[in-house]
């Protein structure tokens, strides 16, 4: 049973997941480098892309949270300065953004993109793994097979319009029911490690420089045994 799609392992095993080449609409910058591995209600996928060479595009078409995990990736809005991401680092692009895309050698990253018709945030958000914490929520007592967490966060982009949300997150160890999980979800381990567990008791484990994606209802688990810090994409879709 799987609970959780796994994009990238930091260690290159091999992936279970199957991929698929397509792009994300008619006007998809990476439209021949993209390969999907879930798509859903929501208009939101999640995947992974090698590029490289030069982009120019006048208005980005959607909403775009993208990880280095390999090489080096240039992305240049007109009145900033570039921004250049290696592996370990991210960035939110923002539906309408203008925007200049350079890779000098072969890139690899994943990601998670969702439409959006009406764009309430334009421009380029970084995701670092030093991010700018504040205290978060806990998780319900209810759910919990433990003590409650402390958990922090840095939400650097919300457009309401998508239901989208992408940042930064830590928490302290802590183990979770397996419960149906309440939005789709991308992210990107930066520190720590985490075991997934499925209602058959199978079981998805991820470590540091992995990243994953839940979709909304998967029943899953949580167990972590050390700080687990994470880039995040949530989206909540109609039931």
């Amino acid at each position: 049973m799987t609970v959780a799609l796994v994009l990238h392992r930091a260690g290159g095993a091999p992936l279970s997941t199957e991929f698929r080449r397509a792009p994300f609409g008619k006007d998809d910058p990476f439209a021949r480098h993209r390969e999907i591995a879930w798509e859903g209600p929501g208009s939101m996928i999640a995947g992974r892309t090698s590029f490289i060479g030069e982009i120019e595009v006048s208005s980005f078409p959607h909403i775009e949270t993208i990880v280095v995990v390999e090489g080096e990736l240039t992305l240049a809005a007109p009145g900033a300065a570039p921004l250049v991401i290696g592996p370990q680092a991210g960035a939110v692009i923002g539906c309408g953004t203008s925007l200049h895309i350079e890779a000098g050698s072969r890139v690899r990253f994943v990601f998670c993109a969702a439409a959006c018709e009406r764009p309430t945030k334009r421009g380029l958000f970084p995701l670092h793994a030093d991010a700018d914490f504040k205290p978060a929520a806990t998780l319900p007592a209810d759910v919990l097979l433990g003590p409650a967490p402390e958990c922090r966060s840095d939400n650097v982009f919300t457009d309401d319009g998508a239901q989208y949300l992408a940042g930064t997150w830590d928490s302290t160890p802590y183990h979770r029911i397996v419960r149906p999980h309440r939005l789709n979800e991308f992210m990107h381990l930066v520190a720590g490690s985490v075991r997934f567990a499925a209602p058959d008791g199978s079981v998805v484990s991820a470590g540091t420089g992995d990243a994953l994606f839940v979709p909304q209802g998967a029943s899953i688990g949580w167990e972590s045994n050390d700080r687990v810090a994470k880039f995040y994409v949530v989206q909540s879709v109609p039931a």
